[in-house]
């Protein structure tokens, strides 16, 4: 396999930090997402909330109401895969999701994880472990041809 990617810059390359999510209920999604991803609520308006964690992550949550819509398959980010801290956060991530009846599947492969289920919007929720950092992937998983 080959790589046209470029190596990273002295000193390192930016890293993603932050996401925005849209949601039909603000107060669902971000009981939801605080729980799993173990984030404080560091601040919240009527249409929006933002998580965050002591590294730095953010989660915003912005409220549309139900009527709208992420359909798979068109142009743009379709979901984001989280790396649980270790196995037992990761089998933590996978009984939050059974509990909560959004428990899609576990699987393993190449000695990667993969814990999908569904947020409170039936959106893709992907939690892994080991993450990239750790075990580097050198082949596309098949999650992201599954549509």
């Amino acid at each position: 396999m080959t790589s046209d990617a470029t190596p990273p810059r002295a000193g390192g390359s930016p890293r993603l930090t932050s996401i925005v999510i849209f949601v039909h209920d603000l107060e669902e999604s971000t009981a939801f997402y605080r729980d799993l991803l173990l984030m404080d609520l560091a601040t919240r308006s009527t249409s929006a909330a933002l998580l965050t964690n002591a590294d730095g992550d953010q989660v915003y949550l912005r409220a549309i109401g139900a009527r709208g819509e992420h359909p798979f398959g068109s142009v743009g980010t379709q979901y984001a895969i989280w790396t649980a801290v270790d196995q037992r956060d990761l089998e933590r991530c996978e009984k939050l999701l059974k509990e909560r009846s959004a428990h899609v599947a576990t699987t393993t492969a190449s000695g990667l994880t993969l814990v999908e289920g569904r947020d409170p919007n039936g959106l893709a929720f992907m939690v892994t472990h080991p993450g990239p950092d750790q075990a580097a992937r050198d082949e596309i998983m098949a999650r992201v041809y599954a549509w």
